[in-house]
């Protein structure tokens, strides 16, 4: 497992936009897949973006295409997501994952398959 630290969360206006940056540590972060899940007061944990280990092929939920982009920077060990058009519903806590898959590409959806997760950071939007 490797060790994850979310930052650049924080309050903004709809239709404005938001970097997240996931700080990545303890392990060899070119063979990890990356991604960002949400969750709101009262929901699930929900799927948001992910990442291959090279950054060549990324997937997202239908209602952020468009809108969001995830990458990556191998050198930096860093995942980001940068959020553009917010709106009201995009308020959640953003949380960073990654998953040890050092060979093949997968995209992985799942929460359950992730085995390292950040603390999460609060983004809100208000409308």
């Amino acid at each position: 497992q490797v060790q994850l630290v979310e930052s650049g969360g924080g309050l903004v206006q709809a239709g404005g936009s938001l970097r997240l940056s996931c700080a990545v540590s303890g392990g060899s972060f070119s063979s990890y897949i990356g991604a960002w899940f949400r969750q709101a007061p009262g929901k699930e944990r929900v799927f948001v973006a992910t990442i291959d280990r090279d950054g060549s092929t990324t997937y997202y939920l239908d209602s952020v295409k468009g809108r969001f982009t995830i990458s990556r920077d191998n050198a930096q060990n860093t995942i980001y997501l940068q959020m553009s058009s917010l709106k009201s519903e995009d308020t959640a806590v953003y949380f960073c994952a990654a998953a040890y898959r050092p060979r093949g590409m997968q995209i992985l959806t799942r929460a359950s398959s992730y085995d390292s997760w950040g603390q999460g950071i609060q983004v809100t939007v208000s409308s």
